[in-house]
């Protein structure tokens, strides 16, 4: 790589904050303890001598003596002990710690000072609140013994169709203590959507909201709850939590006040179960076909946690972590896994932009924030309005931005530190629902590179590869993930012989993992994820990820949003098309155009300009804010909406309608 190939170094960390996190403190009792050399053979307590890379390499080329240290450095107690680390190292079918029981809500738990806060929360309904440990505590173990009182035990399934609050990340906790297993909706999930879910888990109990307020409007879900009882038959029992109106009943449903009161004064004890014992499900996004369901364990989400929340997210003792999300995104059993670290939690419920995009940025300083977690489309968005986030409010406890669920455009990894100071660490990560983690991500003893990821994450031993499994280095290629790691699911729900999580990661390369997106691993290190593998565009043997050419295009001050799909045609060929939404009193009818093909043509490629260019009201999107390019490529091919997307799985199922519309009006596309 040439030295002007090299984008712009934003950031750097001080040799304080080299010294004084967490990762250093493990590299010096892994040289101590383990004889792991990452400080080049240099005195360990020099911070500047930190190797990051050969910690990293180390991780994954002695993969059982990592995850053996990361179980003894974090002190994780098994009631049972384990006979051997890696018992067998194939993927799929990989058995970690066999013979070991332990229960991942303990690990929450020990060692907490009942007066310290542990989760500061607000919604649109209510104003910024706080739960000490010793709350958190007892509320937890009240509703595990109202819980077991209604006969929930090891394995059972209890499903949550709850929001992101403190009540939630408690019935979380108190399932996880029982050995039963927790899954979660968020309310603002349809019907059909909640069903495709958590029929498939047949639970025993359903926690449900009475409803919720987003956007300033409010929602009531109780004829939502009532279709649900009705479509799973498994369900013995329905509690219901009145979050929007107090008091809110539905007969033959249990009060949350009920379910808690008999197990008020419980003590909380915690259940001891086998290292790959159920510990939640997590579901694919679900737009075409049923959603995966994936099954993680106790013992692998412990270890990967423990490792990335104290390791990568540097999580500290004063730390206050936020992150925006939903219950039905793998980012609030992320952000509830924090507490698993010294750090305490922030949550919040209701619309990131209501009234407007500095709700959350009000809240960073309300709170406290120190971690403040969100998407990348939100910061573009902040970008976008030309937004301030320090103007007019205090932000001086904050000392990390981390950016999830699309790649971060170069653009606005710049506008972070214009806006947001040069000492702000931003880290970018990608890995998700799969493995409720990173695969790549931040560390803080690193440099942030303008539009780069920092780092493969410990013990993911994750490489660029070519068709014939040909390791890459500066080139795009697949993701794939050639070690095992311990959260990778266990197995996904009803998936008896093991064929659809062979098929879903492991059909491609045998015995590796192909996660599905086109990643760069740059000679430094760096990574960057240009999409999805199945939505590339290929023109005479260029391959362009649809992540490149939303950056060329979202630069454009008049473009808010975009997607783009290759058509293949009836002659062979294939057309790109591009749908953009403009910002008000912007058309088609001028310039923008042809900045669009000059912006596509520089950045990316002549070959992958757009044969057309239509504007639209909105990108569809599933409620995790992915964007619809397969369906949408589908829907162009010919296929019918329906047969293509579930309109419950998306945000915004209006948007996908316009398609269907382009194809009505064109008979070619018949």
């Amino acid at each position: 790589m040439t030295e002007s190939s090299v984008p712009r170094l934003l950031w750097e960390p001080d040799e304080q904050r080299i010294d004084s996190a967490n990762i250093v403190a493990f590299a010096r009792w892994a040289a101590r303890e383990k004889d792991v050399d990452a400080f080049g053979g240099g005195d360990t307590t020099k911070a500047r001598d930190f190797d990051y890379d050969a910690l990293w390499r180390w991780s994954v080329t002695d993969v059982d003596g990592f995850w053996a240290s990361i179980w003894d450095y974090y002190g994780v107690r098994a009631d049972t002990p384990h006979e051997t680390v890696l018992a067998d190292r194939s993927m799929p079918g990989a058995r970690w710690f066999p013979g070991s029981t332990l229960n991942y809500a303990r690990h929450v738990f020990e060692g907490r000072r009942d007066d310290a806060v542990a989760i500061r929360h607000a919604t649109e309904l209510r104003v910024l609140g706080e739960w000490t440990w010793g709350e958190l505590r007892e509320r937890t173990a009240a509703i595990a013994a109202g819980l077991r009182e209604l006969g929930v035990g090891e394995g059972d399934r209890v499903a949550a169709y709850l929001p992101n609050l403190p009540e939630t990340a408690a019935a979380f906790y108190a399932v996880a203590s029982l050995g039963a297993i927790w899954s979660s909706c968020s309310p603002d999930f349809g019907v059909r959507s909640v069903i495709d879910r958590f029929a498939q888990i047949e639970p025993k109990v359903l926690l449900a909201v009475d409803g919720y307020r987003y956007g300033g409007k409010d929602f009531d879900r109780r004829p939502v709850v009532e279709e649900l009882r009705g479509a799973l038959p498994t369900v013995e029992h329905t509690v219901l939590l009145d979050y929007l109106t107090p008091g809110a009943e539905l007969e033959g449903v249990l009060s949350w006040t009920d379910l808690t009161a008999s197990g008020s004064g419980a003590e909380l004890t915690f259940a001891p179960v086998p290292f790959d014992h159920p510990l939640w499900v997590l579901y694919s996004s679900g737009t075409t076909g049923l959603p995966k369901a994936i099954v993680q364990g106790h013992g692998g989400i412990l270890l990967e946690q423990l490792k990335n929340l104290n390791l990568h997210l540097d999580a500290q003792e004063h730390d206050r972590v936020f992150w925006f999300t939903t219950t039905g995104w793998m980012m609030w059993n992320f952000l509830v896994s924090v507490l698993l670290t010294k750090a305490s939690i922030v949550l919040y419920d209701g619309s990131p932009a209501a009234p407007d995009l500095e709700a959350l940025w009000d809240l960073a300083a309300e709170a406290g924030v120190t971690v403040f977690g969100t998407s990348a489309g939100y910061l573009s968005s902040c970008m976008k309005e030309g937004m301030s986030p320090r103007e007019g409010r205090d932000l001086s406890a904050l000392k990390a931005i981390g950016s999830t669920g699309s790649p971060l455009s170069p653009e606005a990894f710049s506008w972070v530190y214009e806006e947001l100071g040069p000492d702000l660490w931003l880290f970018s990560t990608s890995g998700g629902t799969d493995i409720c983690s990173c695969l790549v991500g931040g560390t803080p003893t690193l440099p942030v590179y303008e539009g780069e990821i920092q780092s493969r994450g410990l013990g993911m031993a994750v490489a660029s590869w070519d068709p014939d499994g040909k390791e890459l280095i500066g080139e795009v290629g697949e993701l794939v993930v050639t070690e095992p790691a311990p959260s990778m699911p266990v197995f996904l729900w009803g998936d008896t012989d093991g064929e659809r999580l062979h098929d879903s990661y492991f059909a491609v390369y045998p015995g590796i993992w192909r996660h599905g997106d086109w990643i760069e691993i740059t000679e430094r290190g760096t990574a960057i994820i240009y999409g999805r593998s199945d939505s590339t565009i290929n023109r005479g043997g260029v391959r362009m990820g649809t992540s490149e050419i939303y950056r060329a295009v979202l630069a454009l001050d008049d473009v808010l949003d975009a997607l783009v799909v290759d058509v293949p045609q009836q002659d062979g060929s294939s057309r790109i098309e591009l749908f953009v939404v403009l910002r008000e009193g912007a058309d088609l009818e001028g310039d923008v155009p042809k900045q669009i093909a000059r912006r596509i043509r520089t950045d990316c490629s002549p070959r992958h300009v757009p044969d057309r260019v239509r504007a639209i009201a909105a990108v569809p999107r599933t409620l995790s804010g992915k964007v619809l390019e397969v369906p949408v490529k589908r829907i162009l091919m010919g296929e019918r909406p329906e047969k293509v997307a579930s309109r419950d799985s998306l945000a915004n199922p209006e948007a996908l309608d316009h398609f269907s519309e382009i194809v009505d009006g064109d008979p070619s596309r018949r």
